[in-house]
């Protein structure tokens, strides 16, 4: 992914969920600057991303990111030999265990 194509992803996590306007990405992900040099300067980037299934538009050429589906990726073993372990201890480790150092704001306990 291209530097250009990073700016216009991370501003579009910004404002998750919504549809933005080309003209706006082209304004916002690049700064004043490029703006002011090329103020279209986005647009063969985004129909790249739309190509390539990181965004989608709209029927008015508005652009978000397309939400990945977490659930359905498989988790990975470090290693054959940790999964047998894992496995043969009969421990339940499909949950989250709290950490004890830490408190719930992730700050370190007085």
């Amino acid at each position: 992914m291209e530097p250009e194509e990073k700016e216009i992803c991370a501003y579009l996590k910004g404002v998750a969920g919504q549809f933005v306007s080309a003209r706006e990405i082209c304004r916002r992900a690049g700064g004043k600057w490029r703006y002011r040099d090329n103020p279209e300067w986005a647009i063969p980037f985004l129909v790249h991303l739309v190509e390539r299934k990181v965004l989608e538009s709209d029927a008015t050429s508005h652009y978000r990111l397309i939400k990945r589906n977490k659930k359905n990726r498989m988790g990975k073993w470090l290693s054959p030999q940790m999964r047998e372990i894992l496995e043969s201890s009969g421990k339940d480790l499909g949950g989250v265990v709290p950490d004890e150092d830490v408190e719930e704001d992730g700050t370190a306990p007085n």
